[in-house]
């Protein structure tokens, strides 16, 4: 990867590792002896679908809002690409900390999420309202970008055309909308020791419903650590699980 030319003479000497924990489609680079501290570079092809633009935008407000999460340090366009420059944050995402216990796990993630979703509504600037989500997810369909080989087992064999109906005959009456990560699984939040260290991949933060989070963190908990700490993890965030909306948005994910 050839890196905007404003940043080659500070990764001069440093070691550069691609990652390869995630599901996005964006480049993800550590710098390591580049400073003081680790940094991150992401990168993205410039595309109708793109999302770095609007994670660098979330990022921003973030850190105006003093959000733990990465800290912008620069961004570009070149070469056909997007390009974030961000600061690391400290520790491990929560699906690689083996030195914690399940019950400690939950009680990390549902503190964050609690915590995102009772940040004012008022403050957030970005919608992602379901007319907003289901648009793209019809967009990213008739452009032929939903993995119909990776959807959950339960969906093994459908096509995305047959998917998108139950989609929208399952879509729920009932929202609790709060500010939402968007992508609540376990790889996006980070834990150093047993505290909580920030929010990362937030390129789908928005207004949602709080089962936008709450539908693929469950999954997530329920893939990394057992079926059996599902109900531990919506106790510990303090609502009775819906599960006709966790099966929605579990559903909606799949076109994203």
């Amino acid at each position: 990867m050839n890196f905007p030319s404003q940043w080659s003479r500070q990764f001069d000497g440093a070691t550069i590792e691609r990652q390869t924990v995630g599901e996005s489609g964006a480049e993800v680079f550590r710098v390591r002896g580049a400073g003081a501290q680790d940094l991150f570079v992401k990168s993205e092809p410039i595309g109708v679908h793109s999302e770095l633009p609007q994670e660098i935008e979330r990022l921003g407000w973030m850190n105006g809002l003093n959000l733990p999460g990465p800290t912008v340090l620069d961004a570009t366009t070149e070469r056909d690409r997007h390009w974030l420059l961000m600061t690391a944050v400290p520790g491990k995402d929560l699906s690689d900390c083996a030195s914690v216990s399940p019950s400690e796990l939950i009680s990390i993630l549902a503190t964050a999420l609690r915590a995102l979703h009772q940040v004012p509504v008022e403050l957030c600037p970005f919608d992602h309202s379901l007319e907003q989500r289901i648009a793209i997810a019809r967009s990213r369909m008739l452009a032929g970008l939903v993995d119909e080989d990776d959807f959950d087992d339960d969906r093994t064999g459908r096509t995305a055309a047959e998917a998108f109906a139950e989609l929208l005959a399952s879509r729920p009456k009932v929202q609790d909308l709060a500010v939402t990560h968007g992508d609540a699984c376990l790889p996006n939040f980070m834990m150093e020791g047993s505290r909580f260290t920030g929010y990362i991949d937030c390129g789908r933060l928005g207004i949602s419903d709080i089962y936008q989070d709450l539908a693929l963190a469950a999954r997530s908990i329920e893939r990394n650590c057992g079926a059996a700490w599902v109900a531990p993890f919506f106790r510990a965030y303090g609502v009775e699980p819906d599960h006709r909306r966790i099966a929605f948005y579990c559903l909606l994910d799949e076109f994203y």
